[in-house]
């Protein structure tokens, strides 16, 4: 059996791979540029192309010579800060890369079994005097990534209808764990901690929102659920990923800040704070657990503490 990722070299596509990988399936994957490297105790084992998502010939050629019985689509700019200085670029990789993709799957790959990764920032405000998000929470995102994804949940629907191609599309709420990129709260709030461990800075953290509430979940267990849904899950529909337990920012902060070696000062920055900041995401899984058996299992401490020792060991991305 063959996968193919897209976007392979990212933070998922790589814990997606490495478990790919375990279940002895040959897995393909592309990336931007030759500037991106996965990490290095698997790239020699995935076949890696370059190819610009938003480029159809390259699209093409990556699905004809791969010809993949499944297909993770991670390829995206998932960052919300950035969607706001650069729109047109978050909705050219998200949308553009997207229709590219599906064409080109309908094409020359219409039996690969094909997940497509949203985003519970589709849901936005609508969310926020709601109890538990279900897959059909009427979608009010609130920055371009959001406004995004949920173009491409429209058109994830669209296609599926009018070509019968096996697609799965899938919210997943944030997930975070080792290898995470610098601007997710997570990672800047343990650069920053191991960072003053050794003395490289003041003893000060800089924080933004810490009352907004998130749903976090590990990426190995993120991964483990994609792989569930493409095995298990039902073509046309909506799953969200979360982990079902939503948890105050400050928590998070209280969680490492007990790991950290020395005592730090807390500091609010206001140029961390968004105002269009959501106040809470609460992601309900009953919809993936009764089709696949699928639950988190890691503990959002011993996701902290992971992350916090890759950034103390000088492997933080």
């Amino acid at each position: 059996m063959k996968a193919l990722i897209t976007g392979a070299a990212g933070f998922v596509g790589n814990h997606l791979a490495r478990l790919l990988l375990d279940k002895d399936i040959e897995v393909w994957g592309t990336l931007l540029n030759d500037r991106e490297k996965m990490d290095e105790d698997i790239a020699g084992r995935v076949h890696l192309m370059t190819c610009d998502i938003r480029d159809a010939g390259q699209v093409r050629s990556v699905l004809t010579t791969c010809r993949p019985d499944y297909i993770f689509h991670l390829a995206a700019q998932s960052n919300v800060a950035r969607s706001w200085e650069n729109p047109t670029e978050t909705f050219e990789i998200n949308v553009l890369g997207t229709i590219r993709l599906l064409d080109e799957i309908a094409c020359s790959a219409k039996d690969a079994k094909t997940l497509l990764v949203g985003s519970a920032e589709e849901y936005g405000k609508a969310a926020a005097s709601q109890g538990p998000i279900k897959e059909n929470t009427p979608l009010d995102p609130v920055n371009p990534y959001g406004a995004s994804k949920a173009v491409v949940s429209m058109l994830f629907k669209q296609y599926w209808m009018k070509f019968g191609l096996p697609l799965i599309y899938v919210r997943a709420f944030n997930h975070i764990g080792p290898g995470q990129a610098p601007g997710f709260v997570t990672v800047d709030f343990a650069r920053q901690i191991a960072a003053i461990e050794t003395g490289a800075g003041e003893p000060v953290m800089k924080v933004g929102n810490l009352e907004a509430r998130r749903d976090f979940t590990d990426v190995r267990d993120v991964v483990k659920a994609y792989w569930a849904l493409v095995t298990h899950g039902s073509p046309g529909e909506v799953y969200n990923v979360a982990s079902g337990r939503a948890v105050a920012i400050q928590k998070i902060l209280d969680i490492l800040l007990r790991q950290a070696a020395v005592k730090i000062e807390v500091r609010q920055d206001e140029a961390k704070m968004r105002s269009s900041d959501i106040p809470g995401l609460l992601g309900d899984i009953t919809k993936i657990k009764e089709t696949t058996g699928w639950e988190p299992q890691i503990a959002v401490e011993q996701t902290l503490g992971d992350i916090l020792e890759c950034w103390r060991d000088g492997v933080g991305a």
